[in-house]
């Protein structure tokens, strides 16, 4: 299984997306009066992060990134611990994380850091499944743009963690021709030369195609990657075989858990490249952590981050 690294995948403009989306989550919140009022600055709290179901955990590290930005608006000191590996599959009552130090850090903390780790630990968990269905059969697993706005990155991170991965993380990592711009341009053709006038050199291209015709066009412009988009299984099997080698196969639409392992199959000639999947992104549960917080326990004094 692919390891997804997070310091690598999270560099230059995923960074700066990862942070200002923490930042915005902490500016929802506000500032913590009932904590503010109740704790001292120099109070301080244990925090323990448990998981309440088996899941694929993702997101770790950002839990000291959240408690960084939060401890520049709420000054104070912190540790803190991860127990399980980044990407695990962590068992019902899996101690994963814990926190000690400042109360108030770790209250106005706690339900940003839950959000992030539950939100992506269930988008890995998720994955994790299709993924293992998919393993030993040379069709990898795609996302897609179907992402929470503001969450592309953190959310195709955690597709990675599962050992799914990334199409496109924006419009121009690969040229995409839907439906819409092949029909504005009147046909296949004429629209990727407008592509490869436009832009020299052009990057990847992928067209999505609708029928056999379409699929015969996308192979005569000698494309990156042909997606076959909502097909029948007949009509998909006719357009594996009209593709050359040397260009990538895309299905996709309304691929579940149930029809995925039947893509990967009792093809003629060739398999798909690729199977993508949008609800990997929106429609993964949450999974279900829970954050135990009392009395500091003994041990070495945190430290200012």
């Amino acid at each position: 299984m692919r390891r997804a690294n997070f310091d690598t995948f999270f560099s230059g403009v995923a960074r700066r997306h990862l942070v200002r989306a923490i930042r915005d989550a902490l500016t929802e919140d506000g500032p913590d009066l009932t904590s503010n009022a109740v704790f001292g600055e120099g109070d301080a709290l244990s925090a323990r992060i448990v998981s309440k179901q088996d899941a694929v955990v993702a997101g770790l590290p950002l839990l000291s990134l959240v408690l960084e930005e939060t401890a520049a608006l709420e000054p104070g000191a912190w540790t803190q611990t991860a127990h399980v590996e980044e990407g695990s599959l962590a068992a019902n009552g899996s101690l994963l994380a814990s926190i000690d130090g400042s109360a108030r850090i770790i209250l106005r903390a706690e339900r940003v850091i839950l959000n992030f780790l539950c939100h992506l630990s269930g988008i890995a968990t998720l994955t994790r499944r299709y993924a293992d269905i998919l393993e030993g059969t040379g069709v990898r697993l795609l996302d897609t743009r179907k992402t929470l706005p503001g969450l592309r990155y953190p959310e195709k991170y955690a597709v990675l963690v599962g050992g799914g991965s990334n199409h496109r993380l924006n419009l121009s990592e690969m040229l995409m021709l839907k439906d819409n711009h092949i029909d504005a341009a009147g046909g296949i053709l004429p629209a990727v030369e407008r592509l490869r006038l436009a832009y020299d050199p052009a990057p990847p291209i992928e067209v999505e195609c609708r029928t056999l015709d379409e699929a015969r066009e996308a192979v005569a412009c000698d494309v990156r990657r042909i997606m076959l988009d909502n097909m029948s299984r007949e009509v998909m099997q006719q357009a594996l075989l009209l593709v050359p080698p040397g260009v990538e196969v895309e299905i996709s639409g309304g691929v579940d858990l149930a029809g995925v392992a039947a893509l990967t199959s009792g093809w003629q000639g060739r398999k798909p490249d690729y199977v993508s999947v949008g609800r990997l992104t929106h429609s993964a549960p949450a999974a279900d952590f829970s954050m135990r917080i009392g009395p500091r326990e003994p041990g070495p004094a945190p430290n200012a981050p």
